[in-house]
């Protein structure tokens, strides 16, 4: 499944969900890594990114997760600083299956 096409099954979206959260794990232990590096503010913007994220991921988990036709609360940030967040194709793609819902169009 490419990032740019909504997920089909509720399985695909909680691995779409689940593969956001290591891409920011890994970027975050990269500017940890490299502590010479500007990084503390790249990490003050990945971490309530990243605990959005776990929010949603555990209402999907829980069973209180619905879609709704409005942004999710991290699209503000990701939006704001789209720059420092190499992963915003796959945060988009979250968004707009949560605005849109489960892509189930055969094709």
């Amino acid at each position: 499944m490419a990032y740019a096409e909504r997920p089909k099954t509720a399985e695909e979206y909680v691995k779409l969900v689940e593969a956001a959260l290591d891409e920011l794990d890994e970027l975050t232990a990269s500017y940890e890594f490299d502590v010479e590096d500007a990084a503390g503010g790249a990490i003050a913007i990945l971490e309530p990114l990243k605990e959005s994220l776990r929010k949603l991921r555990a209402s999907m988990a829980d069973g209180s997760y619905y879609f709704e036709n409005k942004d999710l609360p991290f699209m503000t940030m990701v939006n704001r600083y789209h720059r420092a967040i190499p992963c915003t194709d796959v945060l988009a793609t979250i968004n707009k299956t949560h605005r849109e819902g489960l892509d189930i169009s055969e094709s």
